[in-house]
């Protein structure tokens, strides 16, 4: 296989990984279950997070540990197999793990940087949306949204917790997933899409 089909290969883990964090997320936010986007999501996920959910138990508390689990052996396994096929040989147990968490990170912080220019753009050209995806991006950023409007009181009609956001956002991916990165060795070069 050429270095396109590894790309390809790792692509699209890196996209069904996405989905598993969309997933977990939506939880954790406590979005609408019965939302037709949650659903399809939960129905794309469901066969890679199943056999996790026997043995770690029901949603402990808003977070469901067995959809973090599945997104985690699942690009282990991809890290392990596409370093394999590329020549690498066994990449360091280690890196493999860091590697793994540090795609899972990239991939919630992705899902929430996508979802403020939604939400951004949805608050100018349709404030009152009821699609059902305008409604689960608003229920999926408002438990990052609500304790920066705390803080950061609106400017008049200009909302500045978005600002905000982008920047905590663009400061944890620097720091935390790009150390991750580094210290996953050739592992993290197969961390972000």
């Amino acid at each position: 296989m050429g270095n396109a089909g590894l790309l390809l290969v790792n692509t699209l883990v890196n996209l069904y990984i996405f989905l598993l964090m969309l997933r977990f997320l939506l939880q954790a936010s406590q979005a609408d279950y019965y939302n037709p986007i949650s659903q399809t999501v939960v129905k794309i996920t469901q066969p890679a997070v199943r056999p996790f959910q026997g043995f770690l138990g029901p949603v402990m508390g808003r977070f469901d540990m067995a959809t973090l689990a599945a997104g985690f052996v699942i690009k282990a396994v991809s890290i392990v197999i596409i370093l394999q096929i590329a020549g690498f040989g066994m990449a360091p147990i280690a890196g493999v793990a860091i590697g793994a968490v540090a795609a899972l990170a990239n991939a919630i912080l992705k899902i929430y940087f996508f979802a403020l220019i939604v939400m951004i753009i949805l608050s100018w050209v349709a404030p009152n949306a009821s699609h059902p995806g305008a409604l689960l991006v608003m229920q999926l950023v408002e438990p990052i949204m609500a304790p920066l409007r705390k803080v950061i009181p609106p400017l008049g009609m200009i909302d500045l917790s978005p600002i905000v956001a982008f920047i905590a956002i663009s400061m944890i991916d620097g720091i935390v997933v790009g150390s991750l990165t580094r210290a996953a060795g050739v592992a993290g070069a197969l961390v972000g899409l």
